[in-house]
């Protein structure tokens, strides 16, 4: 069996629990890969997250963003989330957990050759000839930059019928997992992670219309004009400019994130959002 611990990088807790864990599961004999840049404070070979969809579990220590960085990586290798961070709407296992949580994880595999999961769907942006890399939380389609200035005139449309027009930061749609997320912060609405649904939020619209869900199949189009370029941004990470009008299309992604080990608790973490 392979798994892969990503960590959140410059904190010593989160490091020193992946050095424990790693230890623990090489005297079970497991195969371990570690990020590059905790691999280098642990003094231990390291490995491109990139690579982790070739493990057979990947183990993320540290907050929500931390999981999200894990989740590019992983493919739909099942993901296992310690959480280190505030909140945790990711994170399920408490680091005193951890290590018993992965080694269960483990005897799982070894007993049935495979993980029990549990899915969470992902968004996917595409344009005329190319597409982003899946999100977990949001795709967001905005002017050039926010705030005085930026923006531009905004068109949306749901499965072809037009739904918002006017002047707009840009639009933002997300997951039910991303609703206490960016999306939460625009003024969106929370979405249960039961219900099979994305929302559509304007951002910093004049005379916008309000927070729209819309089933989780239907295809939501977004046109940003009167701008230098339209800006398309991928859970906060990745970002890529195309040309003002272009039409960018958000969709249901083929492949969901897998997730390992017990489940959070929805209402508990928003609790802790107080």
């Amino acid at each position: 069996m392979k798994v892969a611990i990503v960590a959140q990088w410059g904190n010593d807790r989160t490091a020193a629990l992946a050095s424990e864990i790693r230890e623990q599961l090489v005297d079970a004999d497991v195969t371990v890969w570690v990020d590059a840049a905790t691999a280098a404070e642990l003094d231990v070979p390291g490995r491109d997250v990139d690579e982790f969809d070739a493990a057979d579990l990947v183990v993320s220590i540290g907050g929500d963003g931390t999981f999200l960085f894990a989740a590019h990586g992983a493919g739909t290798t099942p993901i296992l989330g310690v959480n280190l961070g505030e909140v945790g709407f990711l994170n399920a296992v408490s680091p005193d957990d951890a290590v018993d949580a992965v080694l269960t994880e483990v005897r799982h595999f070894r007993r049935d050759g495979d993980l029990p999961t549990r899915s969470m769907p992902r968004l996917v942006a595409r344009g005329d000839g190319w597409e982003l890399p899946p999100a977990v939380n949001e795709i967001v389609v905005q002017g050039s930059h926010r705030g005085h200035g930026g923006g531009g005139s905004v068109e949306v449309a749901i499965d072809g019928s037009p739904y918002a027009t006017g002047h707009a930061d840009g639009v933002l749609v997300s997951t039910p997992t991303g609703s206490t997320a960016y999306n939460l912060s625009e003024d969106g609405p929370l979405i249960h992670p039961g219900v099979s649904g994305v929302v559509v939020t304007e951002m910093a619209a004049v005379d916008g219309m309000p927070p729209l869900v819309v089933d989780r199949d239907a295809t939501v189009s977004v046109t940003v004009s009167d701008t230098e370029s339209t800006v398309v941004v991928v859970d906060g990470r990745i970002r890529e400019r195309v040309a003002p009008s272009t039409e960018v299309t958000v969709e249901l992604a083929d492949q969901p994130v897998r997730m390992a080990g017990p489940a959070s608790d929805f209402f508990e973490a928003l609790g802790k959002l107080d």
